[in-house]
């Protein structure tokens, strides 16, 4: 079964900045850019067409990160002190909102699909025995980022969320595009997948994580492995009542997964449980600890005494259930080696609320195709529009997520000046909303 992926698109208009991206920067414009934009003679203007960002590595461009980029891109949050959100998306509305987001903040974002969303991306009346929606979806989601994030011109990890043991054939599938992706490309479609065996004993947990970096490893897809158990319930899979216990990772598990990783690649992060639960709950419900991960870091360079890192932090961290948290356990974790952190909830809520207070605001307008507090013969069609209701939902989406980068320490990050407002978008003049 061979994936392909076609677009018709219109030609964009060429942006009209007052001056030149490349020349204010000293950064050359490619000539033979590896991408969607080269691929499919898409326009690359500014963002687009540079090949490296002012203040990242040279290896760090615009567009889906993928092998030693990947890893310079997480290093240089190690070492800089901040983490990058990584958002669940289930729509190309919310994989453009975070685009959007992340090129306001200067930053750059993790884009990721659940099994659960991947199947919704291609569509709730597909099939999905052998997982072929769930795969199809992430696919076609992977092309979306793909294209649009070159056009941000913000750099990309595209990754895919929790895999339970009997969701491997689910990432098999997408490995298995990445690979064919490869001998056309270079690099993987993806740029890494979390394989999640919390609930398995440790020594399965570690022997099949291993099988999978030894293939992913030679396309440069990273793997992300889950040690210890994240409370909380998501996307079906529920662990609310879960042993106390098992909310908290041991240093000695900590380092058996670094001791039988890091000879097959480095390419591996570690989501290491400290307190963390999915979802959002009161106050004083849940108790981060990020000492766990202090204490981890410190017992791994112990062992590997004049082999560690100078920073003292040998491995990367992974921070799930993100939603909700105090900022000063976010932060404490950071400090630690934290690079990356889930966000999931507080997004789904911030689309749904932008829905919301659409509805609110031009509630006496949605109730028919016509008839309004203007009029009983006034059309609606510019109000129940779903694009408007859509843009909405965008909007505080992206609101939220300025908070998300403020708090994770990734502002300013790329050295891009500051983004300028879209021009020639349908607005009121032409009969659309000020959304």
């Amino acid at each position: 079964m061979k994936f392909s992926f076609a677009v018709s698109a219109a030609l964009l208009a060429p942006s009209a900045y007052g001056f030149s991206i490349q020349s204010a920067f000293g950064v050359r414009k490619s000539s033979s850019l590896s991408g969607v934009a080269e691929d499919l003679d898409l326009p690359c203007e500014d963002e687009c067409a540079i090949t490296s960002f002012p203040n990242m590595p040279e290896s760090v461009h615009p567009g889906v990160l993928t092998g030693q980029a990947q890893l310079d891109l997480l290093n240089h949050a190690k070492e800089n002190g901040y983490a990058i959100p990584a958002v669940n998306c289930v729509s190309s509305s919310g994989i453009n909102a975070c685009l959007e987001a992340a090129r306001k903040n200067d930053a750059p974002i993790i884009i990721q699909f659940s099994s659960g969303g991947s199947q919704f991306y291609g569509g709730k009346g597909l099939d999905n025995k052998n997982y072929k929606a769930a795969i199809a979806g992430a696919v076609s989601g992977a092309f979306h980022v793909r294209t649009m994030a070159e056009q941000y011109g913000v750099p990309v990890i595209l990754h895919t969320d929790h895999c339970a043991k009997q969701l491997l054939p689910w990432v098999d599938g997408l490995i298995a595009a990445s690979e064919r992706y490869y001998e056309q490309h270079g690099e993987p479609l993806f740029s890494s997948h979390m394989i999640d065996l919390s609930e398995e004993p440790i020594e399965e947990n570690i022997e099949i994580c291993k099988e999978y970096m030894q293939r992913m490893s030679k396309i440069g897809l990273l793997l992300e492995m889950e040690l210890g158990i994240t409370g909380g319930e998501e996307d079906g899979v529920d662990n609310t009542d879960v042993a106390q216990e098992d909310l908290y990772s041991k240093p000695e598990e900590i380092y058996e997964v670094y001791e039988e990783l890091k000879p097959v690649s480095d390419m591996f992060t570690v989501a290491a449980a400290f307190g963390n639960v999915h979802g959002v709950y009161k106050p004083g419900n849940v108790q981060l600890r990020p000492d766990i991960l202090k204490n981890a870091q410190e017992y791994i360079s112990d062992k590997l005494g004049d082999k560690c890192p100078a920073d003292g932090k040998p491995v990367l961290f992974v921070f799930h259930g993100g939603s909700g948290s105090d900022i000063s356990d976010i932060q404490e974790a950071i400090s630690y080696g934290v690079i990356k952190m889930n966000i999931d909830t507080d997004t789904q809520w911030s689309y749904w609320e932008g829905i919301k207070n659409f509805e609110e605001k031009y509630h006496d307008y949605l109730q028919a195709q016509i008839g309004n507090p203007e009029g009983a013969d006034k059309p609606n069609k510019k109000y129940y529009d779903p694009r408007e209701c859509m843009r909405a939902a965008e909007v505080n989406t992206v609101e939220r997520l300025e908070k998300a980068f403020e708090d994770l320490k990734c502002q300013n990050i790329l050295g891009l000046p500051q983004m300028d407002e879209a021009e020639n978008v349908l607005g009121p003049r032409r009969g659309g909303l000020p959304v």
